[in-house]
């Protein structure tokens, strides 16, 4: 019989998918067969798994820590924003079509036989479940509807753990809180509390556990001190969005779109010697970088005519024809055309001009592209000449089809016989619809060697992406191990929802 825990946080970004991630190493080490699950993520960074299927970043990254293989089981529902009101509902990895929120919420209830296959059938094949929730399960107006927290935890009959945030402030006033509001039923089945980013002496806290302890009757079983550990983020929360600054080295900018996705597509960057990696929301920031990348996002057609009256479009512009090159992924490849139709209303209909640094025309249809693939670098020149002849893989996640008006250079050869990555004839700029193509070590040090050595930098050796990702999964135990009461935590595993 397969046993089940679950995380739930005081708010978002409280540190759930991080403790989520960790626990499920730890189980993987001990040698059980361990699963993530989530029922319902609201996120823009997905991931597409082998069978094509589309589930949250987060669940895809706490599966590799588990040491298995991603599956669409563990994230039956995925919420992709798509306005301030609305989102597209994606169901067992297939689009289910476009909501407005109070649509989605006065119907979602009739998504809980979907949840609950999904989990059964993790349930009947592994020992271990780790479940997450999703933002607060204190959400007064929401918590009649749940299926992501409270709700999920009594579907599951699943014992939680709550985590706080300590580095935001109010991590007592938050954990207090939130077990206050819930119905009692609900409480019971907090079986103890987690401080999560902790900074300074533990000893100093210890008269704040005691205090919350006495106060809402529920064990602290551990304080996790604040230390990076990279792991592939969630949304646009993400800490490595709000890195702005110019650092020493070879100058790479990605544009901060509103709705942007899948920004771990520049993560790899980050870890090279002699790079700075930074994210630009405003046109003031852009200033002179060496390159610049245009990254994925759920609105091309919106987030282009931000990009336009923010006036980063015409800075982008300036940059390229001071000599800048510029990289589009997915929509940012989108944006780089002439022109985008959308006739069903995909997105915002009707068309629009694009950036004009490719003649290239995007229209947008009904049914989304979702396929992990494979292909080689038939021909790159200039400044990303290194390029040529290395194999990529990635997955694909788009509903517009782009066509070569004229011109372009197709650069990736696919291995279902399609093109990617087209090029200008000089090579300044290029866009792929290829998701995680600079995972690879050789495809990042390639594409910023000679632009790194024009600067006089020396590139530095990357490590294989797996293996460096398995690195941060076992430094991400060690740490819960040191941090948690870990024979507590088995002991909660073990009793379930019974009395304590």
């Amino acid at each position: 019989m397969a046993k089940a825990i679950m995380i739930q946080g005081t708010m978002s970004n409280s540190g759930k998918s991080f403790i989520t991630a960790g626990l499920c190493r730890i189980f993987a080490q001990d040698g059980y067969k361990v699963a993530p699950f989530k029922s319902q993520n609201m996120a823009l960074n997905s991931y597409i798994t082998k069978e094509g299927l589309e589930i949250g970043r987060a669940q895809a990254m706490q599966a590799q820590a588990c040491g298995i293989e991603p599956v669409s089981d563990m994230n039956p529902i995925l919420l992709k924003p798509t306005s301030q009101t609305g989102s597209q509902v994606i169901v067992h990895g297939e689009v289910m079509g476009n909501m407005k929120a109070t649509d989605y919420y006065a119907n979602k209830k009739a998504l809980i036989p979907e949840v609950m296959a999904s989990y059964r059938r993790l349930f009947a094949d592994y020992d271990i479940i780790v479940i997450e929730g999703a933002g607060s399960p204190a959400e007064i107006n929401l918590k009649d509807d749940d299926i992501v927290n409270m709700g999920m935890a009594k579907m599951a009959k699943a014992p939680v753990l709550l985590v706080g945030d300590i580095d935001r402030g109010g991590v007592f006033a938050a954990l207090y809180g939130t077990v206050m509001l819930l119905d009692e039923d609900e409480r019971d089945l907090i079986k103890g509390m987690i401080i999560n980013k902790f900074r300074g002496d533990v000893d100093i806290l210890r008269p704040g556990l005691k205090q919350i302890e006495d106060k809402v009757h529920k064990p602290v079983i551990g304080v996790v001190p604040m230390e990076h550990i990279d792991i592939d983020d969630e949304d646009s929360l993400s800490e490595r969005l709000e890195q702005t600054g110019i650092g020493q080295g070879l100058d790479v900018a990605v544009i901060r779109l509103p709705h942007i996705s899948n920004f771990t597509d520049f993560s790899v960057f980050e870890r090279m010697k002699g790079v700075s990696l930074r994210y630009v929301t405003y046109q003031s920031q852009l200033k002179t970088p060496d390159l610049i990348f245009i990254p994925g996002t759920k609105n091309t057609m919106g987030d282009l005519a931000w990009l336009r009256q923010s006036g980063l479009e015409g800075a982008i512009l300036r940059c390229h024809e001071a000599g800048t090159p510029v990289v589009g992924i997915c929509g940012g490849f989108q944006m780089l055309g002439q022109e985008l139709s959308d006739p069903f209303g995909v997105e915002n209909g009707g068309c629009m001009r694009g950036m004009g640094l490719l003649n290239t025309k995007t229209v947008f249809e009904k049914v989304k592209t979702r396929t992990r693939i494979k292909g080689r670098i038939v021909r790159s020149e200039g400044i990303f000449s290194e390029l040529s002849g290395l194999a990529v893989e990635g997955y694909e996640i788009h509903m517009g089809i782009t066509k070569n008006l004229g011109g372009c250079q197709p650069m990736i050869f696919l291995e279902d016989g399609r093109t990617d990555g087209l090029a200008r004839e000089d090579f300044s700029v290029f866009g792929s619809y290829l998701h995680g193509l600079f995972d690879d070590p050789a495809i990042a040090g390639a594409l910023t060697r000679r632009l790194m050595e024009a600067k006089g930098i020396a590139a530095g050796v990357l490590v294989d992406e797996e293996t460096y990702k398995n690195q941060q999964y076992d430094r991400l135990a060690d740490l819960l191990r040191k941090s948690l009461d870990m024979e507590k935590v088995y002991e909660i595993l073990e009793k379930g929802v019974g009395d304590e």
